[in-house]
């Protein structure tokens, strides 16, 4: 017997402690990615960090002390459009990483304020997780 895994409920990240960094964090999560902040729990909030959402996606930033970026590891996101998406991070500042590997996903990475790898993918595409993309 085995486990069913279904979906996946959240991605956690981690970020540095501080007003400074949960303000660049709600600029980018919030302002760029058009994702929601959700209220923590208040048996959680005491632990510092946030919580962002969209309807099929959320991501919950924890604070680390001792933080590290995550420049390998990496969510990665489903938008509608690779090419808007790519445009509206670039008019934010933000360096758009292409990728490279020739596979037939319209896709790209960008890093999160603190250097946390993310990954966006098209929509258009079904992402990885299409059983018609599995090899």
């Amino acid at each position: 017997m085995t486990v069913r895994v279904r979906a996946i409920d959240h991605v956690q990240l981690l970020m540095p402690a501080g007003a400074e960094a949960e303000a660049a964090a709600r600029a980018f999560y919030a302002d760029v990615l058009g994702l929601v902040e959700a209220p923590k729990p208040r048996e959680l909030a005491g632990r510092g960090g946030l919580w962002f959402r969209s309807a099929d996606a959320a991501i919950h930033l924890g604070v680390d002390p001792a933080f590290q970026p995550a420049r390998r590891s990496h969510p990665a996101l489903v938008v509608d459009s690779s090419d808007s998406a790519r445009a509206t991070l670039q008019a934010a500042g933000r360096r758009v990483i292409e990728d490279d590997t020739g596979l037939p996903v319209r896709r790209f990475y960008v890093e999160d304020p603190f250097g946390n790898r993310l990954e966006l993918v098209d929509a258009a595409d079904a992402g990885f997780t299409d059983p018609a993309r599995r090899g």
